[in-house]
Order: structure tokens, then sequence, then C-alpha cells
């Protein structure tokens, strides 16, 4: 019989050292608690807290690994917060039971390339890193996250944040500017300037990715 591969998701707060602790560790906590809860059915292992700046959790297929990374992104938007995380997302065995309450006490192959890799990357400029055993869709996913990194990484959180949170709920500029009482030329403008449009695009390719896999 064959073993199962799990898929696994990692992450950790990149320069996490350069925060208030304090106030970090609450706005980390807030970001994995809310995640949990809004989307349980997504997780064998829920997202857990392990090394007080990191992360880890077994979601139930790929689609829900690459769904999630997008709601913690924008969670993090949403939120105001201008931390970043590095992920890893490894598709292997674990050898021990899956831990359904809390993402502690497991053991495998899958864990432990996992955690080697988001070692390994903390000095590559990519803060997503994929490795699922498909290779052909392994590579597209890595470069589609490389052009959602351009769009991410070039939003400012006190500049643009505010804004593209109403894109986020509200997509058309007009309901946006509705929203903002601001002037629908405005903020046509400033989604061009942002690249709404593109980032949207990147992200449903992405999610069709994960989907016919």
């Amino acid at each position: 019989m064959k073993e199962k591969n799990y898929i696994i998701l990692m992450a950790d707060i990149i320069g996490s050292s350069s925060y208030s602790q304090k106030q970090l560790f609450n706005d980390f906590n807030t970001l994995i608690g809310e995640i949990n809860k809004d989307y349980p059915d997504r997780f064998l292992s829920p997202m857990t807290i392990t090394l007080g700046d990191e992360f880890q959790s077994i979601l139930k297929d790929l689609s829900s690994a690459l769904t999630t990374i997008f709601d913690i992104e924008e969670k993090l938007i949403k939120m105001n917060k201008n931390f970043k995380f590095r992920y890893v997302l490894v598709e292997g065995k674990i050898d021990t039971p899956i831990n359904p309450e809390i993402a502690y006490g497991m053991m495998g192959p899958g864990l432990t390339i996992a955690r080697a890799l988001l070692n390994s990357e903390k000095k590559s400029r990519h803060r997503f890193n994929i490795e699922i055993n498909d290779l052909k869709l392994n590579n597209a996913l890595n470069n589609a996250y490389i052009v959602a990194q351009s769009f991410l990484d070039h939003w400012k959180c006190a500049k643009d944040y505010q804004i593209i949170s109403e894109f986020l709920a509200f997509k058309d500029y007009k309901l946006v500017a509705n929203e903002l009482s601001k002037d629908r030329s405005l903020i046509w403008k400033r989604a061009r300037t942002l690249r709404i449009e593109a980032y949207f695009s990147i992200k449903e390719l992405i999610h069709h990715l994960g989907e016919v896999s």
C-alpha cells in the first residue's frame, strides 16, 4: 500500500527581532487564531506557533494551503501590520499520527524536509518556496509566487494598506471610491499604480493551479 503524502505549511517572520516583541507576539497570535477559527475545515492539524516567530500546520490538500497563504498575506494588510512571512509548502510523509488539535508531537521526513528548507531559505529573497512531487506544477507555482511577491512586497503598510483592504473587499474601483468617499478617477489611478488587477489575476491563477492538481 502506497504511503500517504501530506501537505505541510511552515513559515517564520522575517527579521522578527527588529520588531517590538510584545506587540509582534500579540499580532502573530491574533492572526493565527483568526485563520484557524475562520477556516477549520482546511486543516488536518491547525496552524500552531512553534518557536515564537514560526508556525507549522498540516493542510488537507494543496488548494487549501495555497488559499491559506493568500489569506494570511491579506489579513496582515487588513490588520495594517508591516511584518512579513517566509513560507515553505512541502508535500511529504508523516510517520506518526496526525494531531488534529495542535501541530506538535508529529514526526516524519516531510516535516524534517520542511524544517530544513525553512532554515536554509533565511537568506533568500524569495518568501514563498513550494516543494511538491509534481515537478511541472511545482515550478509553475514557484514562478507564480515570485510574481505575487512582487505585488505584495511593493505595497507599503502606512501608505497603501487602507485602500488595498478596500479593494480586497470590493474589487471594483467605483465601489471602493464610494466606500472611501473619494473621487472615482483618483481611486482608478491608485488601482493602476498599485497593480490591483494584476494581483487578482496572479492570485486566481495560483488558485486554479491548486485546484487542478
